[in-house]
């Protein structure tokens, strides 16, 4: 379990390529916390953990995805930008796309983009159900939507090999149960490595779109 800062950047640093990436996280932890005095992007106490709470938590989803995964990555909702920013920079070289609708977050996930040159990350600023379908190798989520219907929503983006990794905290396992009979099979709970309490939705494989 991952519970201190330290803890937090030697995990991260263990992944990261090199130390570019992590000069990036160090340089979005300080403009997550400025710009967080101006509208709130993520809880004010978090920033006092933003490695664990923020950078880690995103890290250890790429656990549950082969690092030669190029396959485009689609970020649902991704508000303050996890874990699809730390996503990007943690895999320079698979596409990531962050979908949010709300213009604040968009200006912000922009910027973000922009200023840490992250050229394999793109900002689609709508609803999920304008955004043009395409092929995704993972799909992500943090706090978007209950499970059927983060399902039912991204249904036509999935394919036969795609990988979803979506944290749950502690409704995981309840949010697997609900399923359909059919759904259920393809979906398990992993535990979180930052919180005892929560865990990871993980899953493989296409969704109907009538489901």
């Amino acid at each position: 379990m991952i519970v201190t800062e330290n803890e937090a950047r030697e995990f991260i640093s263990n992944l990261a390529f090199d130390d570019i990436a992590l000069n990036k996280l160090e340089k979005l932890a300080a403009l997550l916390s400025a710009e967080n005095d101006r509208q709130n992007l993520v809880s004010r106490s978090s920033l006092d953990e933003v490695w664990v709470r923020h950078f880690a938590d995103s890290v250890q989803l790429l656990d549950h995805v082969p690092r030669e995964t190029t396959s485009s990555w689609l970020d649902l909702g991704s508000g303050a930008g996890f874990p699809g920013l730390v996503v990007s920079i943690l895999r320079p070289k698979q596409k990531v796309i962050l979908v949010e609708s709300r213009r604040k977050r968009v200006e912000w996930l922009e910027g973000m983009v922009s200023t840490l040159e992250l050229q394999n990350c793109r900002v689609e600023g709508s609803r999920l159900e304008l955004v043009e379908s395409f092929p995704a190798g993972v799909i992500s989520a943090r706090a978007f939507a209950p499970l059927p219907k983060l399902l039912r929503l991204s249904a036509r983006f999935s394919t036969g090999g795609t990988k979803w990794v979506l944290p749950k905290g502690r409704s995981a396992t309840q949010e697997v149960e609900e399923l359909s009979p059919k759904l259920k099979p393809m979906f398990h709970v992993q535990q979180s490595m930052t919180d005892t309490d929560a865990g990871i939705v993980v899953g493989h494989g296409k969704i109907g779109t009538g489901k």
